[in-house]
């Protein structure tokens, strides 16, 4: 993961060559919405990592959706994988972090014609049904803390379940305060940026005031 300096440095060099994206971010910010360019999100990927991390990773937006590829290690295997990614619903609390996707147009290639792996041996003879991969995920050997539902072309993820992030407090208590003022809305794509869009009070404005008073 690149320093503070490096991404400052990036983030002002790109902001130099795309000087329309400031005006973008104050009309994002009166819209309740939230633009990562994703040359950012390129550039986070490109920058070295530790040996085990995704590869080559190719990102690009195919709306509302945003597609993924890398070259990543399974089983001593290297594969080539790739997947467009839909976020459905985002739900936020003080007791979860949760993320409703879809998966469409997973692939997975191996890149030794040589490898005699047991993946490499499921994937060569199409045994593996990569058009759900959901009921794949359910039955992972070793399945993730995070994983909270797998079915079909669907996965759920809660971040909160995480035990680096069920144990800070912190989080809970800034997400107690922030999430009845603000909920995610959507997250979607358009060409060139992955956008998070908000929307006030979700529950009301008077849970959103009783939530600051109970802060302060």
């Amino acid at each position: 993961m690149p320093d503070k300096k490096a991404i400052i440095e990036a983030a002002g060099a790109y902001l130099k060559q795309h000087p329309a994206e400031l005006l973008r971010a104050v009309r994002n910010a009166v819209a309740l919405r939230v633009g990562l360019p994703l040359d950012a999100l390129r550039w986070l990927a490109s920058q070295p990592a530790s040996q085990k991390a995704p590869k080559d990773v190719q990102i690009e937006a195919v709306p509302p959706g945003i597609r993924v590829g890398a070259t990543v290690d399974a089983m001593h295997t290297a594969l080539r994988a790739s997947a467009t990614i839909f976020v459905d619903r985002v739900r936020l609390s003080d007791e979860e972090l949760r993320f409703e996707v879809r998966l469409a147009d997973v692939a997975l290639k191996v890149l030794d014609d040589k490898a005699e792996s047991p993946i490499a041996a499921l994937l060569k003879s199409g045994a593996l049904d990569l058009s759900k991969p959901g009921n794949l995920a359910a039955y992972m050997p070793k399945r993730p803390a995070v994983l909270v539902e797998a079915a079909d072309d669907r996965i759920v993820i809660d971040l909160m379940r995480h035990p680096k992030l069920a144990n800070q407090r912190v989080v809970g208590k800034v997400l107690a305060l922030v999430t009845p003022l603000v909920g995610v809305r959507a997250v979607q794509t358009d060409w060139e940026h992955l956008d998070v869009l908000f929307r006030a009070f979700p529950g009301g404005l008077g849970e959103a005031l009783a939530s600051v008073r109970r802060a302060l």
